[in-house]
């Protein structure tokens, strides 16, 4: 009876960590990719010629803060199921 509630309990603090994991690593690129559309926005809107010069940079950067999301995904359910 003893063993059952201490294995519950190992459950939940992975459940917990599991969240936590993924609740940290997809806040730090959810700011990230506003910070970054933001300021590219900004910047066509100053300079519309130039946009096909920062659109490519921005949407690479968009990809490159996706995959750290991604990457945070991986880890939360490494930590869920090892």
């Amino acid at each position: 009876m003893g063993l059952q509630a201490a294995e519950l309990s190992a459950e939940a603090v992975k459940s917990i960590a599991m969240a936590v994991a993924i609740g940290v690593g997809v806040f730090g690129p959810g700011i990230g990719i506003g910070l970054l559309v933001s300021k590219a926005l900004e910047s066509i809107g100053r300079n519309p010629e130039a946009s096909k010069q920062i659109m490519t940079p921005m949407f690479i950067g968009i990809a490159a803060v996706e995959a750290l999301a991604i990457f945070a995904l991986l880890v939360a359910f490494v930590i869920k199921f090892a």
